[in-house]
């Protein structure tokens, strides 16, 4: 995955160059705004990427003390409320919502 996106980076900063050597070269401004917005979104990507990857290693280290602090299986502490219906046989849908039947 780190591979994929330094080659993909590389590329973005490689065409904001190319971009930027154009507008030198023909004096035109679009053409450098281009090749900066390009080099702006590669330094985002960098920059997601590494909150991105710290917060992965947050999960995953809090994932690992959850399971030393709880070794079982965690309870399922709603099984008794999804049993039961939420709507009693006596009452019927019209019932709740106050209209006539």
């Amino acid at each position: 995955m780190t591979l994929l996106i330094i080659a993909i980076v590389t590329g973005l900063v490689v065409w904001a160059l190319r971009l930027m050597d154009r507008a030198m070269v023909s004096q035109e401004f679009s053409l450098m705004l281009a090749g900066f917005l390009v080099a702006s979104a590669a330094a985002a990507m960098v920059g997601v990427y590494f909150l991105m990857s710290d917060y992965i290693v947050y999960a995953q280290r809090s994932e690992l003390l959850l399971k030393e602090q709880y070794p079982s299986e965690f309870l399922i502490l709603d099984d008794q409320l999804s049993s039961e219906p939420f709507i009693t046989p006596e009452l019927s849908i019209l019932d709740v919502a106050g209209l006539p039947q």
